[in-house]
């Protein structure tokens, strides 16, 4: 007897697990055009993917700077008592992979630098589902090692802006907010705050504050306040450090921390190069924007949707010290990179319409035998137009009824339609009809194409057609 007997409510162990998500063949299509846009944008700007368990040791994660992500994870002992969890972000997995190919007593990496590196991996993190936020989600992360200037940045800029318009989506949609962890770095030592200072229990202060910083959208200027209050920053400094997040420019910000220091000068050569590159229009100069992970050091972004609607596209930002918190002083390895979430991106694509029409992507043929007689027949046909490159649907159930097979063939959104009949096939030939091509009359062009010639279906459509238009 089933666990689902008739009359009882639906069991709770048939929906998928709260906060994730099922893909059937649609939506995964969907995912599958998504993914390929990642790979082929990677692609076009020279990086190589790779990829790794989704499980990790929380070790890997444990950084005493009060990010969220650390309360998030899918964390347990596994069965021989290692303490494990599922990946909640991809980074640190790429400083390990990294890591495992450097001589950790020289800092020498065993792999020809600069690395640029993608991938797209399932991410986990316990959390309050929303819009555009799941406790699963699968990221694009594209990563820059060995390169500590700024013309990485720009690079990973570009290929963010070069993915939106490959779907459509231009500046007036999205925009992309720059800042640098290093001019904050200013405005916070001017308070007090300096970058390495630990509190009572080990934590670093500096970065403590960014993460309290990067929930001021969320939070608000006085809980801002209140939370830096809590790791030793007075009220007056708060008030002028949230000042100075609302500075206008990066000139503006520079004159607040007083002086024209390295990581302004930076971001003054980022946005200059984003001209020249052909970028510049999505970029936007963000004092507030500062990203919510402890280990960022430099010029940090994000990209939103100009509506204000949605959270965070993309985020991310230069991360120079990460290499050397896991393997040591030595390992002073540069890295920038960013992460780029499934789930905001395809809220924004529907809402703008700029998901392409799938119901014309099914197979080429869909082939069908009048009779179990001719299955033999149509599995030699659907063989044959395999290996020409063609895909093909063989229906296995044989059907008398041509309209229920054509039927079968528009819901599968297949091309053209193949009929294994006996009268057909006693001439040595099959008949082929082209669900898409159609004569003057509005109907199908079919064709009978010899067994034989089945790589010459696309000439004897063409052939009809031009016939027809005779």
């Amino acid at each position: 007897e089933g666990l689902a007997s008739s009359g009882t409510s639906r069991p709770a162990f048939l929906d998928g697990p709260s906060g994730t998500r099922d893909f059937y063949p649609p939506e995964m299509r969907v995912q599958n055009w998504l993914f390929d846009n990642f790979r082929e944008t990677a692609r076009r700007f020279g990086f190589q993917e790779y990829d790794a368990p989704i499980l990790e040791n929380v070790e890997l994660y444990e950084r005493k700077a009060g990010e969220e992500i650390v309360d998030q994870m899918y964390n347990f002992k596994d069965k021989e008592g290692y303490h494990v969890t599922l990946r909640p972000e991809m980074t640190p997995t790429l400083a390990r992979l990294v890591l495992g190919k450097t001589n950790l007593q020289t800092g020498e990496v065993r792999l020809t630098l600069p690395l640029k590196w993608f991938s797209i991996p399932q991410c986990w993190r316990f959390e309050t589902t929303q819009r555009g936020r799941k406790r699963e989600h699968y990221q694009w992360n594209m990563d820059i090692v060995g390169v500590d200037h700024i013309n990485a940045e720009l690079e990973l800029l570009a290929a963010a802006v070069f993915f939106f318009q490959r779907l459509g989506i231009g500046p007036d949609i999205v925009g992309i907010k720059v800042n640098s962890r290093a001019v904050l770095e200013a405005v916070l030592a001017k308070h007090g705050i300096e970058k390495g200072q630990k509190d009572e229990d080990g934590g670093d202060i500096f970065a403590k504050a960014c993460v309290i910083i990067d929930k001021l959208d969320k939070i608000g200027g006085p809980a801002v306040t209140e939370d830096l209050a809590k790791i030793g920053v007075t009220s007056d400094s708060a008030a002028e450090i949230l000042k100075a997040l609302e500075a206008p420019s990066i000139e503006e910000l520079a004159t607040q921390v007083g002086g024209n220091s390295a990581a302004v000068e930076q971001v003054k050569r980022l946005f200059e190069l984003a001209e020249e590159y052909g970028i510049s229009e999505y970029l936007i100069f963000d004092a507030s924007v500062v990203r919510g992970l402890a280990y960022y050091t430099g010029v940090v972004w994000e990209a939103f949707d100009r509506r204000g609607e949605l959270r965070a596209i993309m985020g991310g930002g230069r991360y120079d010290r990460l290499l050397e918190l896991y393997g040591g002083e030595k390992c002073q390895i540069p890295c920038v990179g960013f992460g780029f979430g499934d789930c905001v991106i395809m809220e924004l694509l529907k809402e703008c319409g700029k998901l392409p029409d799938f119901s014309l992507s099914g197979v080429d043929y869909v082939v069908c035998a009048f009779n179990p007689d001719l299955y033999g027949a149509a599995c030699n046909i659907s063989w044959k137009l395999r290996m020409n490159g063609a895909t093909v649907d063989l229906m296995p159930t044989p059907r008398k009824k041509v309209a229920a097979s054509f039927n079968y063939a528009d819901q599968a959104g297949a091309k053209r339609m193949v009929f294994v009949a006996p009268d057909e096939i006693s001439k040595g030939v099959v008949r082929i009809k082209d669900l898409r091509t159609k004569n003057k009359k509005g109907e199908a062009i079919q064709v009978d194409c010899p067994l034989d010639a089945l790589d010459t279906v696309d000439e004897l459509v063409a052939k009809a057609v031009a016939a027809d238009d005779a």
